[in-house]
């Protein structure tokens, strides 16, 4: 698997239209795959957050006053790690998915670049996780925990003996089925 292949299966057309439905909060995260062979960004909480402390996502957070959930994305990536990505930079979107215990719809964008600039984590980022692709996305489990298979199918992925469950876990296996096919 090499970025041109990644980049021709998780190309596709945005969606800017922004939900109307009060049951849930809205966030992005932006799903940054770089290098020749391939690297997944994802990042770890800190542990005194209120809201998903010591998970591994990817950048991103709440909608707030942004023009679309690209923006948000974009935005927070910045914010998070210094990472300035244009919108033209962006590849695709995933389908959204919902939190177990936090009540957020998450909207997941694509990005695939070619190297990174040096990042700089900000007071929401424990640890920058730099991740190979294709071994990560082979680690790939159901969810043992009957408590984590409320609202749908859950998945784990396993990246240095930590475990990557949850909405997290949902949005890499939608980046699993297209190179699997």
């Amino acid at each position: 698997m090499n970025l041109f292949e990644l980049k021709s299966r998780l190309t596709n057309t945005l969606n800017f239209e922004i939900p109307i439905n009060g049951k849930f909060r809205l966030a992005s995260v932006l799903v940054v795959i770089y290098g020749d062979d391939p690297i997944l960004l994802m990042t770890k909480k800190p542990k005194h957050l209120k809201l998903h402390a010591g998970e591994i996502s990817f950048p991103g957070g709440k909608f707030d006053n942004d023009s679309d959930f690209l923006e948000t994305a974009l935005r927070e990536t910045r914010e998070e790690l210094g990472l300035a990505i244009s919108r033209e930079q962006v590849n695709g979107q995933l389908d959204s998915v919902i939190t177990l215990n936090s009540g957020f719809m998450i909207f997941p964008f694509v990005t695939i670049l070619d190297k990174l600039p040096p990042l700089l984590a900000n007071e929401e980022v424990e640890e920058i996780l730099h991740i190979p692709l294709e071994a990560f996305l082979k680690t790939m489990a159901k969810d043992p925990d009957p408590t984590h298979n409320k609202i749908q199918e859950m998945f784990t992925f396993e990246y240095q003996n930590q475990i990557v469950w949850g909405a997290s876990a949902r949005i890499i296996k939608q980046i699993q089925n297209p190179i699997k096919s």
